[in-house]
């Protein structure tokens, strides 16, 4: 009988990454999404399951028969709390081990809520592996891509500091291989590109990849929340996306290391092959 994965944030990027990438030979896949009408974004052959992190009385039924957990944080929880709860209720159920999605750098990072979430994990006693990544570029692609696609913009409040970017295709692979062996558990990997960029350079590639100008605009950390509060982010989000640029702008996300590679055995995928696989998102 296969064993049991429960992938939480099942209809996201990285979430949809590690179903596509899971070995169904070894595993069995159930995908959490909020309502029964979003069980038609799962892949074929994910058992949805309807969960949600604020609400205590979905998770037995969601752990049920689930030997393993895939982990990610919604983006828009700022307060680790509450998914503590849910910790303590795999601890309770046996769940064999707990992958969590954390965030490169989080030691340096108390406005990140990652950090604390690591720790509460490895205090319950349940077996882990922590993926810390650096920057999605896929960020690139949803959460700014209108300021891209409709301002030739990019705003974010990084300064001049680089960012090792990670495609989320790529963590979507390791996380699955993560799953297959137990030489895996309770270690950290640093997820990271093979390039350090800044966003100048950012906006270079991705206008060379579109063939439109795209600028990097360099706004304060404030001028930043104000955009992002007139989109109608919400506090907790706004305060979590500030905290994840200050890594960036006190250059402390440049960082390049070689965990996916030993892992994978190949290189991750580069901005400029990312850029040109989304280009039409950027039209």
């Amino acid at each position: 009988m296969k064993e049991v994965i429960l992938v939480t944030g099942a209809t996201g990027n990285v979430g949809g990454e590690i179903i596509k990438n899971i070995d169904r030979d070894l595993f069995d896949i159930r995908g959490t999404v909020l309502s029964d009408k979003d069980a038609v974004r799962l892949s074929k052959g994910v058992g949805p399951v309807v969960f949600d992190f604020e609400n205590e009385k979905t998770f037995a039924g969601a752990l049920r028969g689930v030997s393993k957990v895939f982990l990610m944080r919604p983006p828009q929880m700022g307060d680790p709390k509450q998914i503590y709860s849910f910790i303590d209720a795999c601890k309770e159920a046996g769940i064999g081990q707990i992958v969590f999605l954390s965030l490169l750098g989080v030691q340096h990072n108390p406005l990140a809520p990652h950090g604390y979430i690591e720790k509460y994990i490895i205090k319950s006693g349940i077996p882990y592996t922590l993926l810390r990544p650096s920057f999605f570029m896929q960020n690139l692609s949803t959460t700014h891509c209108k300021d891209i696609r409709e301002c030739n913009e990019i705003v974010v409040p990084a300064g001049r500091g680089k960012t090792s970017f990670i495609d989320s295709r790529d963590i979507g692979a390791f996380g699955a291989k993560i799953f297959e062996d137990k030489k895996y558990l309770n270690k950290a990997y640093d997820l990271t590109g093979s390039e350090a960029l800044d966003y100048y350079k950012v906006a270079g590639i991705i206008s060379e990849a579109t063939g439109k100008k795209i600028t990097y605009t360099n706004p304060t950390s404030a001028e930043f929340g104000r955009r992002m509060k007139s989109e109608g982010s919400a506090k907790d989000f706004i305060t979590v996306m500030k905290g994840i640029y200050l890594i960036a702008k006190l250059r402390l996300a440049g960082k390049i290391t070689n965990d996916f590679k030993k892992v994978m055995d190949r290189e991750p995928i580069t901005f400029k092959q990312f850029a040109r696989d989304n280009k039409n998102l950027f039209i």
